[in-house]
Order: structure tokens, then sequence, then C-alpha cells
């Protein structure tokens, strides 16, 4: 399924952020920031890019059936963002998804990063926190999903894992932020995913990509 999770407005403030983030790799910031999660310079643009473009893609895994006729919403804005509804495909069907950008690749790079971890109990316990932060303070917007704050997940993984483990605090902040942010605020709300009368119930899409995008940034360099 593929669709923008925000208006074109914000795919192309999004598009800008890409080149100007592309512009601090060539100062060598993001460059070092990742160097320390063991990603090399030279692909770091790639996993941006494909983050941005892989917000738009959602693999469809399992379909619900709505007991009631769902509300029709076009625009939903959440915190200073826009983000337009998907189209009712099937009526009273609703189709949970799995984004790209926002789960299968943050996910990949985390599990990378705790198989290479040198405590990875450490780092399990650091996601336990933000899992608990960020599942408290989700909440689920109708038409949208479950939707938080964006940047309350990288602070809270930046701290935890200065704390919990200060030698490997990049990493762990990474892995602590985006599984923190995908677990709490979307996979323990599965059972509530009917109160959203959404066409699409997306994990790791609209309502969370942007905070798992920017938790798995904000928190590496919050944890220097």
């Amino acid at each position: 399924m593929f669709f923008p999770p925000f208006l074109i407005l914000f795919v192309f403030l999004f598009g800008f952020l890409l080149f100007f983030l592309f512009g601090l790799v060539k100062f060598g910031l993001f460059a070092v920031a990742f160097a320390k999660l063991g990603i090399p310079p030279d692909q770091l643009f790639s996993l941006l890019f494909l983050c941005i473009v892989g917000s738009m893609v959602n693999i469809p895994v399992k379909r619900v059936q709505l007991q009631e006729e769902p509300e029709v919403l076009e625009m939903v804005s959440f915190f200073g963002l826009r983000y337009r509804v998907p189209r009712w495909r099937r009526p009273r069907e609703m189709v949970i998804a799995v984004n790209v950008g926002g789960a299968v690749i943050p996910t990949c790079i985390s599990l990378y990063l705790l198989a290479h971890a040198p405590h990875p109990v450490r780092m399990l316990l650091a996601v336990a926190v933000v899992t608990y932060v960020v599942h408290r303070i989700a909440r689920p917007v109708p038409g949208l999903g479950i939707a938080t704050p964006m940047f309350i997940p990288p602070l809270v993984a930046a701290l935890v894992a200065l704390v919990i483990n200060p030698h490997w605090a990049p990493p762990t902040a990474y892995v602590a932020g985006t599984l923190g942010t995908l677990i709490g605020a979307d996979i323990l709300n599965l059972d509530r995913i009917k109160e959203l009368h959404a066409p699409v119930a997306s994990i790791g899409g609209a309502g969370t990509f942007d905070g798992v995008f920017l938790t798995g940034i904000l928190a590496v360099l919050l944890s220097w």
C-alpha cells in the first residue's frame, strides 16, 4: 500500500530536511553520530533517504472487520502536523499494516546494534523504560492512529541511555528510542485500533513515523 503519511507540503519539508542533513553530513556532524552507531558515514544518506521514502510504503499484515459504520475523515491535525487520511477501500474493514520507513528499517538497525551490544541487558532495560513512558503518553487519534509528542521519546531515550549505559550511550539511545516508541505507541495499543475509525492502522506510520525518525537522530545527538 502506497500513500504519503503527510500532506504534500510536509513531504517537501521532509525532503528539504533530508538535503539539509546531507549538508550536515558533509561537515561531519551526523557522520560522527552514526559512526558511534557502527554505521559507515557513506551509508548514512542512503539510510535517511530510505526512511523518508519508505514512510510512504505500508505492508498489509491483517484485516479487521468493524461493527459500526466509521466516520469518514479527510484531514487530521495533531501537534501542528496535518495528515491526509487514506480513503476507505472496503466499508467497515480496517487494514493493519507495517510502515517500511517508520518500522522495518529502524527495527533492522536496532536489532543489528542489539546483536553487537557489549551489554545487551542494559540496552533492553533502556527499551523497557522508554516503552513505559511512551505508552503512558500515547493517545489514539481518530483517523490517524496512535500518536505521541515527537520530542518526548528522544529526550527520554537519551537520558535513560546516559544513566543506564553511559559507555555505549549513542547506540543505546537509538535502540531504546526507536523500539521503545514502536512498542509503547503501536504494539501495546493494538487492542485499541478499532477506536481509531481509520481505514489503515500502520505500525510506524503516520502519527509515529516522525517520532521514530526524529527519535533515532536526536537520541544519538543528545547522548554525546
